[in-house]
């Protein structure tokens, strides 16, 4: 991707992996169903950053314990990922790795927001058979998983786990000419995500 300009907005994900009942896993939200677009739709806790957040970390963090009531203590960072750029709303995501050695309970701290909470297994999302190839009309195509019971996880947050587990030889061969239509909205469930935030949010208003 390319490298994002000066004056991107900044921006941040909590990629958040743990020791589960079914293994090592990630934590995912589901948007909530009443939202105008993406309704149901899965992403990384994250958003916009505030003038106060110690970096992309601290944005992360703070993000997570708003939407999902993540306790920060409980979480290990270990790494920071490149910065993202997404052109058409100039945002840089900075993707903060972390290990949840000391789990807390998570819930959905704002149903308006968020609809659920919830912890895919690292096996399901390996699994060849949750995975195949996203296609937009547009002519765009990317990569897709089925999770937590048959939800489809695309778009900008599928591409992070995707190019994650590759780079650190988890993936596992899966039939790449599988192809299903882009989920309802044309728009990236993630890249919305952060756009809510910061359209909602007293801290990004005083920005102004």
């Amino acid at each position: 991707m390319p490298e994002a300009p000066d004056d991107a907005r900044p921006a941040a994900v909590l990629v958040l992996f743990g020791e589960g009942e079914e293994g090592p896993d990630l934590l995912l939200t589901e948007r909530a169903h009443s939202m105008r677009s993406h309704a149901g739709q899965i992403a990384f806790p994250g958003g916009a950053t505030d003038p106060e957040d110690d970096g992309p970390i601290g944005t992360a963090l703070r993000e997570a314990q708003e939407e999902v009531g993540l306790e920060p203590s409980c979480v290990d960072v270990f790494a920071t990922l490149p910065r993202l750029w997404l052109p058409p709303n100039n945002f840089a995501v900075t993707p903060v790795l972390g290990w949840w050695g000391r789990p807390s309970t998570v819930h959905a701290v704002d149903p308006v927001e968020v609809a659920t909470v919830f912890r895919s297994p690292v096996s399901e999302l390996t699994d060849p058979a949750n995975r195949f190839t996203v296609v937009h009309p547009s002519g765009w195509r990317g990569p897709g998983f089925t999770v937590h019971g048959g939800l489809t996880l695309w778009g900008f947050t599928a591409g992070i786990v995707a190019r994650l587990f590759s780079a650190v030889g988890w993936e596992r061969p899966w039939d790449r000419g599988r192809v299903v239509p882009y989920p309802q909205s044309a728009r990236d469930p993630l890249v919305e995500e952060i756009e809510t935030d910061a359209a909602r949010s007293p801290r990004h208003e005083r920005r102004g």
